[in-house]
């Protein structure tokens, strides 16, 4: 059985130094697991490729769901473990919710994985 993760709040961007800057310390190390973990799956991977390629900045849960093929629900579900690691945003508007990738918060892992990274 995998090991759960401690619940920590990483919806905000990652602030720290690079890992290869020196050894990060436990927190550092979990927020960043936390963020990766989010990531760590195929449908995941997919639907932040899709709201970065969106030109409107925003993707609606049936469109997305339909891009999946996945019920929304599930969609939701995982667009959900993404904006609690602070990669997603969502805003509901009517009977719809709206979603973009918070590009502040993906530079700033990439930054932390690595600092050559994104220049």
């Amino acid at each position: 059985m995998p090991k759960t993760l401690p619940a920590l709040d990483v919806s905000a961007p990652i602030c720290c130094a690079p890992v290869a800057a020196a050894p990060v310390d436990d927190r550092v190390a979990l927020e960043v697991a936390l963020r990766l973990k989010a990531l760590a799956d195929p449908v995941r991977v997919k639907l932040m490729s899709l709201l970065l390629a969106e030109r409107d900045g925003t993707v609606n849960t049936r469109e997305l769901a339909a891009a999946v093929a996945l019920a929304e629900s599930t969609v939701s579900h995982h667009l959900g473990q993404l904006r609690a690691a602070g990669l997603v945003e969502s805003v509901r508007q009517g009977m719809t919710v709206q979603h973009a990738a918070r590009r502040d918060a993906l530079s700033a892992l990439c930054f932390v994985l690595d600092p050559e990274c994104c220049r």
